[in-house]
């Protein structure tokens, strides 16, 4: 993990409680203060050296020489006047900028935090993938974009989902770590299984999660029922086939006895059929796993529009009567940038001068 950035000081955010005490000891102070550091930065999530009070002047000035605490700069919050969702540009040290999502529920607040800048994956009905990915997020990144959406809000944060811009898995080791400093009882300690980590289907990385043995919800972006269709909207199909992937989620449900969530983007007219839905059913039958349906959002540089209301219950209801636990994700955020990538390509397009019109059409 690169733990440095352009000014070559330590990521100090991204270390364990474990590495922190290597580094105060190497710097000829006392190992406790390692744990006390942690819980500056996780647990009262200080963005400054000076406000850790318990340590000494000479040893916070030494500090700083040496490390720097991510602190992201929130560019533009959108604010959904019809159910209170916040969206959240933020701006990282390197002037590139990702999307966060606090969505408020009855059980709690969720957060939905990008892993990368951009996207590699290519993926059709996605926003964040149009200009390619630009670097991963590091594990203190990913965690800023939950602190600071929490000092923002003034509400905690209960679920975290890795479900914004970004292939999750293609940032496997950031995510990991990432993980393990958010689960941590000296941070926020929000538990794992409150935790959703989202790929589109890369086999050998969900393999070595599930060898990992974490109690994390793993979600699957299916969006079709057969390979044919899926190369179509997804081109990560061409390299792996959906027999593979199931089988890597048949080993990931033995390894953690933990349910699979799959998502299912619904696009009219492409995969909301009938036939589709019978696929999807002969696909998942019998499996430990969720159904989520999605309504995809419609961006102007796609050609995908969103199913009619009539079609997504029609899908609905054949999986229920087929015994498919399934839902239809409630649309949050109607009146504000709502896909993926949306409210970043917005941002950059204004500052080239581009219109609205040019850009989205949400």
């Amino acid at each position: 993990m690169t733990m440095e950035n352009i000014d070559n000081r330590i990521d100090i955010k991204s270390m364990t409680i474990d590495e922190l005490e290597e580094l105060l000891v190497s710097m000829g102070d006392k190992k406790f203060r390692g744990k006390q550091i942690f819980s500056w930065l996780h647990e009262k999530l200080v963005v400054s050296f000076d406000d850790m009070t318990n340590l000494s002047k000479p040893l916070r000035e030494k500090l700083e020489e040496k490390c720097r605490i991510t602190a992201l700069k929130a560019e533009t919050v959108q604010v959904s006047k019809i159910d209170g969702t916040s969206k959240f540009l933020f701006e990282l040290y390197d002037g590139n900028l990702i999307e966060s999502v606090l969505m408020k529920y009855h059980h709690g607040n969720s957060v939905c935090i990008s892993s990368q800048v951009g996207c590699r994956m290519g993926c059709r009905f996605c926003a964040s993938t149009l200009d390619g990915c630009v670097r991963n997020l590091t594990p203190s990144e990913m965690l800023d974009q939950i602190y600071t959406i929490q000092k923002i809000s003034g509400e905690r944060v209960d679920n975290v989902v890795v479900m914004g811009s970004g292939e999750p898995m293609d940032n496997f080791d950031n995510i990991i770590r990432f993980l393990s400093l958010l689960n941590s009882e000296q941070g926020l300690n929000i538990s794992a299984r409150n935790i959703t980590v989202s790929t589109c289907g890369i086999v050998p990385k969900i393999i070595e999660l599930a060898d990992k043995k974490l109690q994390i919800t793993l979600a699957i972006s299916l969006h079709a029922p057969n390979d044919e269709l899926r190369k179509t909207m997804m081109p990560i199909a061409n390299k792996y086939s959906i027999e593979e992937i199931m089988e890597a989620c048949r080993y990931y449900l033995k390894q953690t006895n933990r349910r699979i969530s799959f998502e299912y983007s619904l696009v009219k007219d492409v995969n909301d059929t009938e036939e589709c839905a019978q696929q999807l059913i002969s696909l998942v039958k019998g499996m430990n796993c969720h159904i989520n349906l999605i309504p995809v959002n419609p961006i102007k540089e796609r050609d995908y529009r969103q199913s009619e209301q009539k079609a997504i219950y029609a899908f609905k209801n054949k999986l229920e009567k087929n015994g498919i636990n399934v839902t239809i994700r409630r649309e949050m955020g109607s009146d504000i940038d709502g896909a993926c990538g949306q409210l970043r390509r917005r941002h950059a397009a204004k500052s080239e001068g581009e219109t609205d019109e040019n850009l989205c059409n949400d």
